[in-house]
């Protein structure tokens, strides 16, 4: 096969490449908690978890990869969020990141507390390599999705009713939502599953599901 050349003559080798990393920025409510992400430790401080494409891997391999190894997390689905291309953002040398994002109920992460952890995106430590700016541009994607959808992240792995659901949205969201402002966008959403919550002191109140069925 004939080498490429461009009209300059020159071949793919000739140009300089940037190494290419990929870093998943995993989010999570905890309980009674606000929107998180999950940490893994590098060194004496904390990253996302994140690692290089590797030659003839793809991206999201890579990034299945990274979970798995970097912060011992399987079967999720991350997601291609953005490509952070600042030619400054690593001190390391030229290195683009392609984030990805994934979210996850607190029950299927089962992490290990010596290597990784789960900080609030609003009070993160100091992270390398423009991370916090993954994360913020993550958590931006999130909430924008929680603002029309009902637990789109399925963080309630159990039927709710709606007072448990707008208390998720305004942990994600980090604000208050009206009760009846509320109800009006997301009760149209969801579907009535029939029963009603027992063990509570007061009205019973009606439990819920995802119109799609999913658990």
């Amino acid at each position: 096969m004939t080498q490429y050349r461009d009209s300059s003559g020159r071949t793919l080798e000739d140009y300089p490449r940037p190494s290419v990393a990929v870093d998943t920025a995993v989010l999570t409510v905890p309980p009674d908690g606000r929107l998180s992400v999950v940490l893994v430790r590098d060194g004496d401080g904390w990253r996302l978890p994140g690692t290089f494409l590797h030659p003839d891997e793809r991206l999201r391999d890579a990034a299945l990869r990274s979970l798995r190894d970097k912060a011992g997390i399987v079967d999720l689905q991350p997601r291609l969020l953005e490509v952070f291309d600042d030619p400054d953002r690593d001190d390391r040398g030229w290195v683009l990141s392609v984030a990805h994002i994934a979210a996850a109920a607190p029950p299927r992460l089962t992490l290990d507390e010596s290597t990784t952890r789960v900080a609030p995106v609003g009070g993160l430590p100091p992270l390398p390599y423009d991370h916090d700016r993954i994360v913020e541009r993550a958590a931006e994607e999130l909430r924008a999705e929680y603002r029309r959808l009902p637990d789109p992240a399925r963080f309630l792995e159990r039927p709710f009713t709606l007072r448990q659901l707008r208390k998720l949205h305004e942990r994600v969201l980090g604000r208050d939502w009206h009760r009846d402002s509320f109800r009006r966008l997301m009760e149209p959403q969801v579907e009535a599953t029939g029963e009603i919550e027992g063990g509570t002191v007061g009205r019973p109140a009606r439990l819920w599901w995802h119109k799609d069925g999913s658990r």
